[in-house]
């Protein structure tokens, strides 16, 4: 029977001739009767005659196998969220600050959980108790099961769970039934606890949890096994299901309220500690225990909560609020304990920053103290858990801080506070508000990150939201003063004449209420009550000191031959001054360089490297977004203090006594004023290490010595520790200690000793001069550097002669000596930002410390001493290795035969004696004789060069054995086989020519392989089979050579990226895979680029955007801030195209196998490993040379993820990144890849001749160039690239009958077919391999059954039924016009994308010349009216949630209000947000408010919203927009297309307004009154807005008050004229602030 709870009225619907249902992640559920089937979309579950669990796959015949349903693999047992073991944790423990050790976390631990969910909370201002509350409750959570995550067995739920006020009422029949006198509410608790479910073991547990009990004085009165159902459990949740029960207690030593939850609080701490050492500690937790609140909860799907815990059914359970959890964990090991709510809140979200906050949460251990834990504080350590989820941290450590006396509007405002700065705004709303945060800036760094939390502590319930606004919620209150929050709207049926106040929650806001008061309080008042508590603003002015911006020093402090001197002793190179250093202080930015890095990792290199090399910057991808500094850094700060951190616990004026620096770039005279600061009392360390009694040994001596040092500094008062290499007489025998080696040794000392939060770190070193420096030293503890030699550097350069005569020409810009340093602080501080930014971290004091980076080629010993806690999975240098490399680099600067010149190594460009480059004109002109000529013994000798390179990759360090004798190559399956698996990278038409772009489909089409067409769309003419070519030309494709007939070059793998750029729905109706790009391997976490030179008017055309302006995708998808999100646009794209199967492409980092189990869970069909060796036309050079890892790694972690999680049969696994033979596929496909990608080799098969100048659009021979001249010399032709590709095919074919086997399946992810080779490398004994080699098993699946597998299905879905209509059917058929009206739940999404995908497959994006009229009633759910084509015409009554015309190219949309509402509909927001993202075309008119980033990368969509949140209009290209509204900061950020218009009624929207682009002024022009008064008509045509009416009868009145933004493509059409110069917009901007 269907698992439909009593608590729900269905919807019936009937759907003929189906035979699928959805399931939780997508899969189809197999139904045993195919002639009709009866559906019910009940806000709980799709329901029916049949059983609805979704573990049943639909059986499918592969290669004439038939695959049965998916099944777990053996689980893993869950794992509570307790933290450290100490040996005496059964009671009260003494405690000793001078023999206390701190440690920092470990990275592994942090990403082996991440989530994501929906959330909610429902609550009476009355304070009325009611079972109704739980009713909706459950409701609302089973109406976002789609929000959630499944397990392998495709059935147990990631976890969902509900907080309530305790149902005393209920638990009052348990005690009568009991024969148990009913308890003293005041001062009883309620724990539930998951318990062993072996008698033994439990009765063990139970002894525990009472013998503490005992101890501290409280009594238990009993313990209630919570009755539950397990039948609806998922097998993997059975498996691992704990026995659940409730253990009542009687606090009688505790009279407050509060008192008895701390009592409590510390009780769990110690049962917690004291279940550590025994073999059942992981299944013992408390999901609560309180006198207050009680939090049911469990691993499965959000639909079976309400039966699985039969406690929900009784009608004495009733509560005045409830708080609902639906989970969706990127990680798949099944731990019943993660599900949320957890005790005191449910986070929505990704903390980006979680291994710094928690490192720092343990450096304040020691002093973190209060009256209020009576001297028991140490009974509460450790502070959070590095093996619990990031939700899991956030929430023990607000508890700390709330059991310490915060309240919870407190305690959040702190942890998670709003972006205050560059907010004229707030300073005028709450002033008081902006003194609290300032004061806590210097004091607790922001859990970072995109994050919705609701939150009770059983009086108040409330609910907050992230500093970017990157998660939806949206809120409304009822006439009976219930007021609801949840992550989607409609998630409850509730009659809008009811309704009151709709709105959302904006960037930074919150919202409270108290249900002992009954009041309710928005941001504003919430923010001013707390501000309003302490003088914070006066204890800040009072205590804080600003380290004011001082001058930069003019003359030169060096001679030329002394600065000479130090750079060859600190390792300067040729390319590092010329290339970086003077690049920087010239133009103000980081070099632009392309084609990605081809050099050997630096643990393999034969040249020396500076230790930053080792690290790389960690990146952002699927569980959390990057965040776009160009365009969204207002929310982003460099700021960060210096001095002692007081005690977070208690609250005064002494806890900001600090000194707040702007940035951590500190120049030479404002390093001197910290050093003269009295308060700091700055103590200068030197970091030398001598080596005159030799190496061995003498750094670990120095370093020691360091650290007793800065200890002793520390207990001596000094506030700011500055490590210095600074020294005007360098000695041959004291080089200098690597600076960030010399700061992570001191950083973590101070923390081991509890001395971390008493001090400060600034570096003052010549070791620094990139913007990857910079990052590394404050990553790992600086908070300040000064980087004196690169700022000498500077000063020498600009009063060179060459600089001062390029200066006199023009060539560069002229700048002073004081400027060009300025400069060059200037790009350290940007390049700085953007590397947060990858992480998604707005603010510099949350990745201050944080480690975000992983190591390559460091081994164990010099990581525990400086950077413990981070990733060195291969092992690498000692410390005595790292010591000969830094000498290796310092004797260069002594000897009479010391070079006249700084050598130049090569790392960047390739060129003779340099580093080897893998891609270098050698290997170039072998590869195009062999391909062009058609020779295979060309391509031996091409194959014999890669073979003797030296080793450049880690897969360089393995080889192949045989557990089988050779066969003949003719018993191996054929080269058509093999190439069959083949992709080209994802390159853009902009990037490259369209020469080139078209010759690689070509040549993969006519091979059965799959090209890409990376960003930036097609033109519907390369989808056409060719079929008059004549001497290898077709009048089709004039511009190729070396055609056939039934060529056709239509990319197979059509691209998603984040700009949207060409997505239109005729482009992803013909695809046959559309890949969605998170990110890029030369360049992870940043977006893409393309000059205004290369956006001829062709590419234009393709991109929707105007010739020859700069076309920028940003780092996020704007509709992807969390895997839910992503899984969303999965299912956006199953939904347009149903027959392309659809691929997330990953870079390689270390947790991408967690990331990559959650895209599995998320419904794609393929997931692609790039590695950071690939290419690109764009990019800094840090983001080359220091973003991403080896698709080595990163594929085995991936593969061995999914295997490990029974995940690994659901997607095909792609592999790319410096691939050039038949070695690297044989190596992708032992570490698990079924498909290997090809991307640089391919263009250099077509004709690159590596010149590496692609982003200067002059590629020599119009491979990478839009320019007419230089692409009439592209010399590619398709059989070219067919011929390297049969070649490397065929290299495969002998390596396999070589080991002797007869396929690629049989390789696949035989790990054990690899072993280490016998190199000898320069700097390092053997690497640590194993993790490449190790071996998890097989999938059950062959490979190419897994990728024969069907695409995978939305399942049975609304649009489903609306083409099953006969008539529409016939609509679409015959061009006709119909309408119809049909009802909507929030559960239908993406709504009509299938329409227009089988639209626009038969008539493309503008040729369907029939209308389909439809009306929906209802809330929408996501993706409403997505990828719409002209002639289908939607109305929606009621509401959307976000993504409304996302991608639309035609049509219209219109969304108003019930007719009946009991609220402003003009104030209220009824879409969501990132409506009409990427559209290209139609139009939308809102009656009320949209959410945040209106219109992102619109391109030619009109439409009319009646108020937004933040960044409306950001990177439009095209189109109109008109706000009759208020709207919210920084719109038309990137804004170079298109014209907008928005009302300002309150001269209020001036300061809104990010006019780095754009400029504003009146509408004047008849134009452009004529296109707003039109636009406005159609609005209140259609929507029958009160606002749009008044407008038009008071037109003259009105119409001064509209203000048009115009960016330069637009100035000079009829619609815009030249308007109010800056100085009359300032002084509006002005007033209005």
């Amino acid at each position: 029977m269907a698992l439909v709870t009593s608590l729900v009225s269905p919807v019936v619907r009937t759907l003929p001739n189906s035979d699928t249902l959805s399931s939780t992640s997508g899969f189809s559920t197999s139904l045993r009767s195919t002639k009709s089937l009866t559906l019910c979309r009940a806000g709980v579950d799709w329901c029916g005659s049949v059983d609805l669990r979704p573990g049943w796959r639909r059986r499918q015949t592969l290669n004439r196998r038939t695959v049965k349903k998916f099944t777990a693999r053996p689980n893993h047992s869950w794992r509570t969220v307790c933290a450290a073991v100490l040996e005496n944790a059964s009671g009260t423990t003494t405690f000793s600050k001078e023999n206390a050790k701190y440690e920092v976390v470990n990275l592994e631990d942090i990403l082996a959980e991440r989530d994501a969910c929906g959330v909610g909370f429902i609550a009476s201002l009355k304070n009325e108790a009611s079972h109704k509350i739980v009713k909706d409750a459950l409701k609302s959570l089973g109406c976002m099961e789609h929000r959630g995550g499944c397990l392998a067995d495709n059935d147990s739920g990631d976890g969902a769970g509900i907080m309530t006020r305790i149902p005393w009422e209920l638990f009052d029949q348990w005690f009568k039934e009991q024969g148990l006198p009913l308890p003293d509410k005041a001062k009883t608790a309620v724990g539930m606890v998951f318990l062993p479910t072996d008698s033994d073991s439990r009765a063990a547990a139970k002894a525990v949890v009472e013998g503490i009990l005992e101890k501290e004085g409280i009594e238990v009165l009993g313990w209630r096994q919570v009755p539950v159902d397990v039948s609806v459990l998922g097998p993997i949740a059975k498996k691992t299901l704990p026995l659940v029960e409730q253990v009542f207690v009687k606090v009688s030593m505790e009279q407050a309220g509060d008192d008895i939850e701390r009592e409590l609080f510390i009780t769990r701490k110690l049962i917690e500690k004291a279940k550590e050492k025994e073999p059942w500690s992981e299944d013992l937790y408390f999901c609560s225990f309180s006198s207050r609140t009680i939090v049911y909860k469990g691993m499965m799907r959000s639909t079976v909560l309400g039966t699985f815990y039969s406690d929900f059914h009784n009608d004495s359970y009733v509560t005045p609020f409830a708080i609902y959890h639906r989970r969706f964990s990127t990680n798949t090991s099944p731990r019943w304990p993660l599900a949320q709510p957890m005790r005191f809140l449910g986070h929505n979200g990704e903390i980006n920053t979680i291994q710094g906050n928690l490192n720092w949460m343990r450096s304040r251990e020691a002093s973190m103290t209060s009256p209020v834990w009576r001297g028991r504080e140490e009974d509460i350590r450790p502070f959070g858990n590095a093996k619990a989820s990031d939700s899991a941290n956030l929430d023990m450590v607000a508890e700390l801080l709330m059991r310490s006396g915060r309240s919870p509007e407190e305690t959040l405002m702190m942890l998670i506070p709003e972006a205050y700065m560059n907010h004229p705004t707030l300073q005028i709303k709450y002033p008081e508000a902006v003194g609290f945060y300032e004061y806590y800036k210097g004091q607790m760094e922001p859990w970072d990150g995109p994050a919705l939390v609701v939150f009770s502590n059983g009086r108040t319930v409330g609910a907050c939201l992230d500093r970017n606004g990157l998660r939806p919620a949206r809120f409304w209150r009822t006439k009976d003063d219930i007021i609801y929050v949840a992550s989607e709207v409609g998630v409850m049926d509730i009659d809008d004449s009811e309704i009151v106040l709709k709105g959302r929650l904006g960037p930074g806001m919150m919202i409270s209420a108290n249900l002992e008061t009954g009041e309710l309080y928005e941001n504003t008042e919430v923010k001013r009550r707390v501000a309003n508590a302490k003088p914070y603003s006066k204890w800040f002015a009072e205590g804080s000191r600003a380290l004011e911006a001082s001058e930069y020093l003019s003359p030169s402090s060096l001679t030329i031959e002394a600065l000479f001197k130090q750079q060859q002793c600190f390792g300067y190179s040729s390319e590092d001054v010329q290339m970086v250093i003077e690049n920087m202080a010239s133009q103000g930015k980081e070099p632009t360089f392309s084609m990605g890095d081809d050099t050997p990792m630096p643990v393999l290199s034969q040249k020396s490297h500076w230790l930053y090399d080792y690290f790389k910057q960690r990146f952002a991808q699927v569980t959390n977004p990057a965040i776009d500094p160009l365009r969204e850094g207002l929310v982003m700060s460099l700021e960060i203090a210096v001095g002692k951190k007081e005690n977070l616990l208690e609250v005064g004026p002494q806890n900001a006594a600090q000194v707040t620096l702007l940035s951590p770039v500190l120049n030479e005279k404002e390093l001197e004023l910290l050093k003269m600061d009295n308060v700091l009392k700055a103590k200068t360390l030197r970091t030398y290490f001598n080596i005159s009694k030799g190496i061995p040994g003498a750094l670990q001596s120095a370093l020691d010595s360091l650290c007793r040092a800065a200890d002793d500094a520390v207990r001596a008062g000094s506030q700011l520790i500055i490590l210095s290499d600074r020294n005007n007489h360098l000695d041959p025998e004291k080089p200098a200690i690597p600076p960030l080696l010399a700061v992570g040794a001191v950083h973590h000392h101070l923390i081991s000793n509890g001395l971390r939060m008493s001090a400060s770190i600034i570096v003052d070193t010549a070791q620094c001069f990139s913007t990857h420096h910079f990052a590394c030293l404050i990553g790992y503890g600086a908070s300040g550097i000064c980087p004196y030699l690169a700022l000498e550097t500077c000063r020498q350069w600009r009063g060179s002669t060459k600089t001062i005569a390029l200066m006199k020409n023009g060539k560069i810009p002229t700048s002073s000596v004081e400027q060009v340093q300025a400069n060059y602080v200037k790009a350290a501080k940007v390049g700085l930002l953007k590397i947060l930014s990858k992480m998604g971290i707005s603010l510099m004091t949350s990745y201050h410390g944080a480690q975000i980076f992983e190591i390559y080629g460091l081994g164990r010993e010099v990581v525990d001493l400086a950077f413990r806690g981070s990733v060195s999975r291969i092992g690498g240098l000692t410390l005595d290795e790292v010591a000969w490399e830094t000498v290796s680099f310092w004797s260069k600067g002594f000897g009479e035969d010391s070079a006249r010149k700084l050598e130049n190594y090569g790392f960047i460009q390739s060129r003779p004696g340099g580093e080897y480059h893998g891609n270098n004109p050698e290997m170039s002109k072998l590869l195009h004789k062999a391909v062009r000529e058609g020779n295979r013994d060309a391509y031996a000798v091409y194959l014999e060069y890669l073979a003797s390179r030296p080793v450049n990759v880690l897969r360089d360090m393995l080889e192949f054995k045989s557990d089988r004798k050779p066969i003949p190559v003719e018993d191996v399956e054929s080269a058509s086989n093999i190439v069959s698996r083949f992709c080209t990278g994802g390159m853009s038409l902009g990037a490259i020519s369209r020469e080139t772009h078209e010759v690689i489909a070509v040549a993969m089409n006519r091979i059965g392989g799959k090209s890409n067409s990376g960003e930036g769309g097609e033109d519907p003419v390369r989808w056409k089979h060719l079929e008059d070519v004549v001497d290898g030309l077709s009048p089709l494709l004039p511009h190729l050579r070396g055609l056939k007939n039934g060529d056709h070059a239509s990319s197979a793998i059509k691209q998603v990226a984040s700009g949207r750029f060409g997505v239109t729905p005729t482009f992803l109706a013909n695809a046959d895979q559309l890949e969605i790009k998170i990110a890029q391997g030369a360049k992870p976490g940043e977006g893409g680029q393309l000059p205004g030179k290369k956006v001829s008017p062709y590419i234009a055309t393709l991109r929707n955007s105007k010739a020859g302006v700069p076309l920028i995708s940003p780092p996020p998808h704007h509709d992807i801030y969390s895997i839910e999100d992503l899984a969303q646009l999965i299912y956006d794209l199953h939904q347009v195209n149903p027959k392309a199967k659809v691929s997330v492409k990953l870079v390689a980092e270390v947790g991408i196998g967690t990331v990559a189990c959650g895209v599995a869970k998320a419904n794609a069909d393929i997931i692609q490993i790039s590695g950071y060796d690939g290419g690109t036309g764009a990019s800094p050079i840090s983001s080359i040379k220091h973003a991403g890892g080896p698709w080595e790694l990163g594929l085995t972690e991936t593969h061995q993820d999914l295997l490990k999680n029974g995940l690994r049969e659901r997607v095909m696994l792609r592999v790319d990144g410096g691939f050039k033979s038949g070695v690297d596929v044989m190596m992708g496909a032992a570490m698990g890849a079924d498909e290997y990608g090809f991307g640089t080799v391919a263009m250099i098969a077509t004709g690159c001749i590596m010149a590496r100048i692609c982003h200067t659009n002059n590629c020599p021979v119009g491979v990478a160039s839009q320019r007419e001249e230089l692409r009439a010399r592209f010399p590619g032709v398709p059989g070219d690239l067919v011929n390297y590709f049969l070649y490397v095919a065929e290299e495969v074919r002998g390596m396999l009958a070589n080991l002797g086997y007869q396929k690629l399946d049989d390789i696949i992810g035989r790990t054990d077919l690899l072993r280490p080779r016998n190199v000898k490398l320069r700097k390092t004994n053997p690497l640590d391999l194993s993790f490449l080699l190790k071996s998890v098993g097989l999938p059950k699946w062959s490979s190419t059954q897994i990728r024969g597998q069907e695409v995978h299905s939305n399942g049975v879905i609304l649009d489903d039924i609306l083409l099953s209509d006969p008539e529409i059917a016939e609509a679409i058929e015959k061009a006709k016009t119909f309408e119809k009206t049909i009802k909507i739940f929030n559960v239908d999404r993406s709504v009509c994308g299938r329409l227009a995908g089988v639209i626009s497959k038969k008539y493309g994006d503008n040729g369907f010349p029939g209308r389909l009229n439809l009306t929906f009633v209802g809330s929408a759910g996501q993706s409403f009216g997505c990828f719409l084509t002209p002639g289908i015409n939607l109305r929606l009554i009621g509401e959307a949630n976000d993504g409304v015309a996302k991608g639309m190219a035609g049509g219209e949309v219109v969304v108003v209000p019930y007719d009946n509402c009991g609220y402003v509909p003009e104030e209220a927001t009824i879409v969501g947000n990132t409506c009409l993202y990427g559209a290209t075309g139609g139009q939308l008119f809102v009656r009320g408010k949209a959410g945040e980033r209106f219109a992102v990368r619109n391109s030619m969509a009109e439409a009319v919203i009646e108020g937004t949140g933040d960044h409306c209009c950001e990177y439009m290209t095209g189109g109109c927009v008109v706000s009759l509204g208020k709207v919210g900061r920084n719109v038309a950020a990137g804004m170079t297309g298109g014209l907008a218009y928005f009302l300002d009624e309150d001269d209020t929207f001036t300061p809104q307004v990010n006019r780095e682009i754009v400029k504003m002024q009146r509408v004047t022009t008849p134009a452009g009154q004529a296109q707003l008064r039109l636009l406005i008509q159609s609005h209140t045509e259609k929507t029958g807005s009160a606002k749009g009416k008044y407008v038009l009868e008071n037109w003259d009145k009105v119409i001064p008050q509209f203000w048009q933004l115009v960016p330069p493509s637009e100035d000079s059409t009829p619609e815009a004229k030249a308007g109010s110069d800056d100085k009359q917009i300032d002084r509006l901007v002005a007033h209005a602030a």
